[in-house]
């Protein structure tokens, strides 16, 4: 389903031009440095330690195994990943049967964070893949931590509609949240 999508795609930012892919095993060390760039999830053990590889690979694998799902990363004029993102196609009952378009674990290196990275990927997100997909909503969550990125979706025109609840079962076994 989202093999749909019309990959690779150039995206303009402000400071450069990108290229958005699908993402693959050898981008993995690069995604797992991403997330731990990022100090709410270093805070929640996404540190890009060597020993944590293995789970990585194996979400990454059955994420991009699952025709629903994919993890798309963007890459600089120079090669190095600069941003990361999962996109998830939920069908859905509600809403008289439409499907919702998920974004989970966006992310932008920290160093090109403000250069209009984000806001085109989020732009290709609702103006390229949701109508491709035919998803009328596009989703996300943000921890309640994350007041810049609040304001960056807000400004993007999405709405704090919703009230989010996470319950973690057998959090000794369960990597993260």
């Amino acid at each position: 389903m989202l093999r749909e999508l019309d990959l690779p795609a150039d995206l303009d930012a402000r400071s450069a031009r990108i290229v958005l892919r699908r993402a693959t095993s050898d981008d993995l060390d690069q995604i797992m440095a991403l997330l731990a760039d990022d100090p709410v999830s270093a805070s929640r053990g996404d540190v890009a330690a060597p020993d944590d590889r293995l789970a990585y690979l194996d979400a990454l694998e059955q994420i991009i195994g699952d025709a629903s799902n994919d993890v798309l990363v963007a890459v600089d004029p120079t090669g190095g990943l600069v941003g990361t993102f999962q996109l998830t196609r939920i069908p859905g009952m509600a809403r008289r049967g439409a499907a919702r378009l998920q974004v989970e674990a966006v992310r932008v290196r920290s160093h090109a964070r403000s250069s209009g990275i984000g806001s085109a990927m989020m732009g290709w997100v609702t103006d390229v893949a949701a109508p491709t997909l035919d998803a009328p909503l596009v989703q996300l969550t943000s921890d309640a931590a994350r007041s810049d990125a609040h304001r960056f979706y807000e400004r993007l025109g999405f709405h704090g509609s919703h009230v989010g609840f996470k319950y973690r079962v057998a959090a000794e076994t369960s990597p993260g949240e």
